[in-house]
């Protein structure tokens, strides 16, 4: 029988040996991040086979669920590149938006997207738009990602019918509805804390698309510039609809599917068509057909699979350090580690309103997935709030944005964002994405504790 003392000399010797391999060797990440989910299965108790087979269980289902929408999207942005749509997209944006002004939009993009749509999808299928910005106007590609994925993440964490918050309302017994109007209103704030790092961080962190989009640059700082984008009368460029057209039509696919399922169909042929259609690697499949024969209309066979062929090359390592962070993860949540650690904070004489929310901190911390955070918060603390006579929405809440905290190597999620900015160095990588969630929490949590102090025993 395993003890609790080993379940966290477990944890603590794993990730201090996973960091080290990350920053003082020359071991890649993706080995270091199965050698450090070997070092903290065994050591917590699990023998070679359950250990072996916890890995390949999270690599392969991170990677069935994520790795071949990177595939596509990252072949769609080589596609919108090469047929200046990406400058298109960028263009439009501006003009929708006004400049200076692109970190807030992607936010706001990225939060309305993301409610019905999975965050890493989400970020997969709208970076292009980021990266098409940072190259045209010379803002750093931090700051636009990092606004992106920010307003995504909050939302996805917040706001059915994300299966995360959704189950976390069930468990706690609390109408959706207003669940979903309430965590718009929380949401706001996180997403404009989170958005004004982004920008902080964009001056310090200036990074860029190279001038060939291939790669990425650091020169020095310098403001952004909007006139050759903006007045290029000599540029020929796919019209707005059709540059936009691939990434409106898996958004909408999605959403219809997302639909679907909440409204209970299924059996009807056409909500079988839709849900299909809907899923989110069927969905961006059909985005890139799309671009392929109307982006690349004018472009030969031979050019247009170089592209597409060149954007594989780019998504290998993503894919490998994602299916790494997650069969880390599986590790950490097969070794009973999240679960003890909740257990033992559930009997501690704290406020009613913190406990789900501490609880699901320490196990996101813990084994990386936000969801089974919220999910395990909530199904551990929903009796105590009720008998405590506690706010069964608050409750829900404090579960939810506990399950924001510091998203770092066991979170696949840290790994598709910061790698699709070009971020490559660890610490970089742990101040771009681990401290913007940690704002996005922080915040949060604030709120709760205003809105419980005020309006507690009102909801």
């Amino acid at each position: 029988m395993t003890s609790g003392l080993q379940l966290v000399l477990a944890l603590i010797i794993g990730l201090a040996f996973l960091i080290v391999l990350i920053l003082k060797t020359k071991i890649h990440a993706f080995l270091a991040l199965i050698m450090g989910a070997v070092v903290i299965g065994l050591l917590s108790g699990l023998d070679s086979v359950k250990t072996a087979e916890a890995i390949s269980a999270g690599f392969g289902g991170t990677l069935g669920g994520i790795g071949i929408i990177i595939g596509f999207g990252v072949m769609m942005g080589e596609l919108f590149q090469a047929s200046g749509a990406a400058t298109q997209m960028a263009r439009s944006f501006l003009k929708l938006f006004g400049r200076g002004k692109e970190e807030a939009a992607l936010a706001l993009t990225g939060f309305v997207v993301s409610i019905p749509i999975f965050c890493d999808s989400g970020f997969v299928i709208l970076s292009p738009i980021a990266k098409a910005l940072s190259r045209q106007t010379k803002k750093s590609m931090v700051s636009l990602g990092l606004a992106l994925a920010g307003g995504l993440v909050i939302t996805h964490s917040l706001i059915p019918p994300t299966p995360g918050p959704l189950g976390a309302a069930g468990t706690f017994g609390i109408d959706v509805g207003k669940f979903i109007l309430l965590g718009i209103v929380i949401a706001i704030p996180m997403a404009l804390t989170t958005t004004i790092y982004a920008r902080w961080l964009g001056r310090r962190i200036y990074q860029i698309p190279s001038g060939d989009g291939e790669g990425w640059e650091r020169p020095a700082y310098q403001e952004p510039g909007y006139d050759q984008l903006l007045h290029n009368p000599d540029e020929k460029l796919p019209g707005a609809f059709l540059s936009f057209l691939p990434l409106i039509v898996p958004i909408i696919l999605i959403l219809c599917n997302t639909i679907t399922k909440a409204a209970g169909g299924g059996g009807a042929p056409l909500s079988q068509v839709l849900i299909f259609l809907g899923t989110p690697i069927i969905a961006v499949g059909i985005g890139l057909i799309i671009a392929i024969y109307t982006l690349a209309r004018h472009t030969s066979r031979a050019e247009t699979l170089s592209r597409m062929e060149s954007g594989i090359r780019s998504a290998g390592i993503i894919i490998l350090v994602t299916g790494g962070g997650g069969a880390l993860g599986r590790v950490l949540q097969t070794s009973g580690i999240g679960s003890f650690i909740a257990e033992q904070i559930s009997v501690l004489p704290i406020p009613v309103i913190v406990l789900p929310f501490l609880i699901a901190t320490l196990i996101r911390f813990a084994q990386g997935s936000g969801t089974v955070a919220m999910l395990t918060a909530a199904g551990i603390t929903a009796p105590i709030v009720s008998a405590a006579g506690g706010s069964m929405i608050l409750g829900t809440f404090a579960a939810c944005i506990g399950s924001l905290f510091f998203s770092y190597f066991n979170d696949s999620f840290f790994w598709v964002t910061n790698r699709l900015m070009g971020i490559e160095d660890t610490k970089e990588q742990i101040r771009c994405w681990s401290f913007t969630t940690t704002i996005a929490w922080a915040t949060g949590f604030a709120e709760l504790l205003i809105i419980n102090f005020f309006f507690g025993k009102m909801l």
